[in-house]
């Protein structure tokens, strides 16, 4: 059984119980379920992955002090760690009790402070275009078991995908990048004779599609670990096994023509266009002048 079909399992045989009959005048203010770090989060985890983090234990996230007060919390949170210590013979972790933990009872507005620098999840367009994309994946993904409230079910939801003119701004800049280490860095490495750089150029292309290929998408990039896998959930999922085989030392096992072929065919999975100019025709479409106007690499 997967991490987030443990924890759902858990919630509804015993916290759905410990919140309805225990604490039924907070009951509609309170959210709960699992998401954020971890790839229980995102539905990535396997055998392997229960050396950590494989537990039952969920999220119950709580608005702010003056909705809930300090002393509610408290006994909510006593509440919580009362429940069963094993559930399908798999331990609970220890939670610590002075905070840091990802799951147990959490104030949401310190959630998405954490995760976004914002504690109502509202985003200024700076944030939108500098923030790490894995952080608002770990806000979006998971699953929501209960939302009293509705305002963690709101949060996702504005924060579902890219806005249109931050999107292309992130996509112009990652398409140049993608193509300067694709089409030029890459060729004039191995012109040069320095085969462990012109690896480095590959690397970095790979990385850059890697961006592109889920920005065209609208879709969050995961932390490095995950993104060959969820690559996979993409309808780039073609370009996974060919990706991979560069990362694998292509620069010491293909001829530069042979490189510059398999690159072609990669950009040819999305356009027929130059890449490079294509990026500068993305950001030229952007509407918003001050978006528009910032330095195309400016996301990178």
């Amino acid at each position: 059984m997967r991490g987030l079909e443990l924890s759902e399992s858990f919630y509804h045989t015993y916290g759905e119980a410990l919140l309805t009959e225990r604490f039924p005048e907070l009951i509609d203010r309170i959210s709960a379920g699992l998401l954020g770090a971890g790839s229980e989060c995102l539905g990535y985890d396997d055998a392997l992955s229960r050396d950590h983090d494989y537990t039952p234990d969920f999220c119950i996230f709580l608005p702010g002090e003056d909705v809930i007060s300090r002393r509610e919390a408290f006994l909510l949170e006593r509440a919580y760690h009362s429940l069963p210590k094993e559930y399908m013979g798999v331990k609970r972790a220890v939670l610590s009790p002075v905070g840091g933990n990802r799951r147990g009872v959490l104030r949401l507005s310190e959630f998405l402070m954490e995760k976004l620098g914002s504690p109502d999840g509202q985003l200024s367009k700076e944030q939108w275009l500098r923030l790490p994309s894995q952080y608002l994946l770990e806000v979006t993904n998971g699953k929501v078991f209960y939302d009293g409230s509705g305002e963690l079910t709101r949060v996702r939801k504005a924060l579902a995908g890219y806005p249109e003119e931050i999107r292309k701004k992130r996509l112009a800049g990652h398409l140049l990048m993608m193509a300067q280490a694709g089409t030029y860095n890459l060729a004039r490495c191995l012109r040069h004779g320095e085969t462990a750089a012109a690896q480095l150029a590959l690397n970095e292309f790979v990385e850059e599609a890697l961006e592109v290929f889920f920005l065209l998408e609208n879709r969050y990039l995961p932390y490095y670990k995950w993104r060959f896998r969820a690559l996979r959930d993409t309808g780039f999922k073609d370009q996974e096994p060919v990706l991979s085989d560069l990362l694998s030392g292509g620069a010491f096992r293909y001829t530069e023509q042979e490189l510059l072929d398999i690159i072609e065919c990669i950009f040819k999975a999305f356009t027929d266009k130059d890449p490079g100019k294509y990026a500068y025709e993305i950001n030229d479409e952007i509407r918003d002048g001050e978006i528009r106007n910032l330095h195309i690499l400016y996301c990178v």
